[in-house]
């Protein structure tokens, strides 16, 4: 392609560029090597659009969900701004037919891989905050993100990381894991866990492995603390 369908961009951006050159260094890939032209590639617009959809995601946690605590928030943050997100929406948007690949890369597939997806999807962003403003950033990111934020309110955490941010919201200390035994065939191990956090009760549990151990120990300290239903 010799340069981006300004037209169908345009509409799929929801903006039409005063700047078109900002949006053609944002879909310009480092294959490109467009510095020798006297050109950008988009790595300095991806910086700035990952702080830009950063402020923009979690503003808009802030206003969706006001009884969330800054933990639950953060969660759901680090669910939306993800690179395998990003390159979700990036692909929902159709980004990867637009940009400019050096040869080579487009051959290896670029189109679709998500670590360039994300990038470009970022730098997008970053082109739109710098043309238009804050606003318009943010009208892009909250239509190809809405679908993206109902789920990620639907995230079940992971027992660790609840049991953590509810201990550090409480006595700011984390908790401690231990291995009790370890018993049972190599093939077949089976590991028990006890976890101990200052001012709270005990939790213990097994699992195959270490991991599934701790995490079943996490989930018994959440029961005993009155944050999970007793089973």
């Amino acid at each position: 392609m010799s340069g981006p369908d300004f037209p169908t961009l345009y509409t799929l951006l929801g903006h039409e560029f005063a700047q078109p050159d900002l949006l053609e260094e944002a879909l310009s890939h480092p294959s490109l090597d467009r510095r020798r032209e006297g050109g950008r590639d988009y790595q300095r617009l991806e910086f700035l659009g990952d702080r830009v959809l950063g402020l923009i995601i979690s503003t808009a946690l802030y206003r969706d969900d006001p009884g969330a605590d800054e933990g639950g928030l953060a969660v759901r943050f680090n669910t939306l701004v993800r690179r395998e997100t990003v390159a979700d929406a990036a692909r929902l948007i159709g980004l990867g037919q637009h940009m400019m690949l050096g040869k080579s890369e487009a051959r290896q597939g670029g189109r679709d891989k998500p670590a360039i997806l994300a990038d470009v999807c970022e730098a997008v962003i970053g082109a739109l905050y710098l043309d238009a403003g804050l606003a318009v950033a943010e009208a892009f990111v909250l239509r190809y993100w809405s679908e993206f934020m109902v789920n990620s309110s639907r995230v079940e955490k992971d027992p660790k990381t609840q049991l953590q941010e509810f201990l550090q919201g409480r006595s700011g200390k984390p908790p401690r894991y231990k291995v009790v035994s370890r018993e049972g065939p190599d093939h077949a191990p089976v590991f028990t866990v006890e976890v101990r956090a200052e001012g709270a009760s005990t939790g213990a549990g097994q699992g195959g492995s270490r991991q599934e151990a701790e995490k079943a120990s996490a989930r018994d300290m959440l029961r005993n603390l009155g944050e999970l239903p007793s089973v």
